[in-house]
């Protein structure tokens, strides 16, 4: 006997599962268990690739960080290296030490910890609200509304899709402006890979849990405009986080469109740089985003 969906479960036009159920199921994964003072626990969900995501341990550490600040002292910094790679199946503990409290700023250390051995670090800095001068680069002009590109449901059907991505539970709606770099038929390019994302739902006013998400968001696909610059699938590499780190320079909405703009200055030695921005659909940048990888040829 076939067994039905859930018919509270919104299905994708591909028979995913998609919209605000399983962007509650990503948000309630965020939110840790606390064991004690500055000690929490998070796992990772059942749809998981061989290793833990790294956008999911970066959020799960800012977690960790922002339940020992105050709240109204907002993150506007992350600086975070992949040590390990984390198994799926067993839990991460999160070890958050109180650097500094001062007046405008709270400093914060995270280890994240799995089978006694640390497999990512995070260092994260909260401000009070204050003000001062404020500049911005421009959006690009002539991008594309989300509205008019295709969905990742869309593209699956259409046969444009690809494994990783055809299986796993959509929290996150995703509108690609260029060609992803899976996709075989894509060419190189010098210009930098656009993408919309957003929460596919609704979040809470909490502006830590929208800094958190975009914090997961932005490991999706940075690392990708290292091959975007080359002829080349990333299905034909070997790639990995090692480090990464983010500035949050204006209050935004993780579940409204964010234009992703991501583009690589240079790679050598089995590594590559990335750089993204992040702006709102009126063209205002709200975050920043580095972050090295591993970039390995196949062997020969």
């Amino acid at each position: 006997m076939t067994e039905r969906p859930d018919p509270g479960i919104l299905l994708d036009v591909d028979g995913v599962p998609r919209g605000q159920t399983v962007l509650d199921e990503l948000m309630r994964l965020l939110e840790l268990e606390q064991l004690e003072v500055d000690l929490f626990r998070g796992t990772s969900p059942a749809t998981s690739p061989v290793r833990v995501f790294g956008g999911q341990v970066a959020a799960q550490a800012l977690v960790a960080a922002g339940r020992t600040v105050e709240p109204d002292r907002g993150v506007h910094s992350l600086h975070a290296y992949f040590i390990r790679g984390g198994d799926p199946s067993r839990p991460i503990v999160f070890r958050t030490e109180r650097v500094r409290d001062g007046r405008s700023f709270s400093t914060r250390r995270v280890l994240a910890i799995q089978g006694g051995e640390a497999i990512f670090a995070l260092s994260a800095s909260f401000q009070l609200e204050q003000e001062g001068l404020e500049h911005s680069v421009p959006l690009a002009a002539g991008v594309p509304t989300p509205q008019d590109l295709p969905s990742i449901g869309d593209r699956v059907v259409s046969g444009a899709g690809a494994a990783w991505i055809e299986r796993v539970p959509r929290s996150l709606d995703i509108r690609f402006v260029d060609e992803p770099v899976w996709t075989e038929d894509r060419v190189a390019t010098d210009e930098p890979l656009r993408a919309w994302m957003k929460a596919d739902g609704r979040l809470p006013d909490d502006p830590l849990r929208h800094v958190c998400l975009l914090t997961y968001i932005s490991d999706l696909t940075l690392l990708g405009s290292v091959v975007g610059r080359h002829d080349l699938s990333s299905t034909a590499l070997q790639m990995a986080s090692l480090d990464h780190a983010m500035w949050f320079h204006q209050a935004f909405r993780a579940d409204e469109w964010l234009l992703y703009e991501c583009w690589s200055p240079a790679a050598s030695g089995g590594r590559g740089l990335a750089q993204g921005r992040f702006f709102t659909r009126d063209g205002l940048l709200v975050a920043s985003t580095m972050q090295e990888g591993l970039v390995r040829l196949p062997r020969r």
